[in-house]
């Protein structure tokens, strides 16, 4: 199938509105089943017939999104790590004494970014020049 019988057909399914919502987030038009919505409402999506590893997407609930926002289980599920969805593997609904409560956002590249420090005294001394006086 060719790159644009694909993105028409793609539109007459998805509709104009999704449409254009793709392309502004994803960058590309895809159309698939809804597998599930995590906890943060962000929704996931199959579709076989695309091409090899492109075949699982998710649509993120907020425009600024940070892939940390995916659950640890729909993680595992579109990384391919994982055939079964997570709402139908039974491990899904139990507590995990490591899972967080709340997202933790990444602050790399940020002002409350992790900076260590170093304890440690310098082993070399750095040159100063000393001119004399003429």
């Amino acid at each position: 199938m060719s790159y644009i019988t694909r993105t028409l057909g793609n539109l007459r399914k998805i509709g104009l509105k999704e449409y254009w919502h793709q392309l502004n987030y994803i960058g590309d038009t895809k159309a698939g089943t809804l597998v599930g919505v995590d906890k943060f409402g962000n929704k996931f999506y199959e579709n076989q017939e695309e091409l090899p590893l492109r075949t699982r997407w998710v649509d993120y609930k907020e425009h600024d999104f940070d892939p940390g926002h995916i659950e640890p289980m729909w993680h595992s599920w579109i990384s391919y790590a994982i055939d079964t969805p997570p709402p139908q593997d039974p491990l899904y609904g139990k507590p995990r004494s490591w899972a967080k409560p709340v997202h933790i956002p990444n602050l790399t590249f940020s002002r409350a970014a992790y900076k260590p420090y170093n304890t440690v005294k310098a082993k070399t001394k750095a040159w100063e020049p000393v001119a004399l006086p003429r």
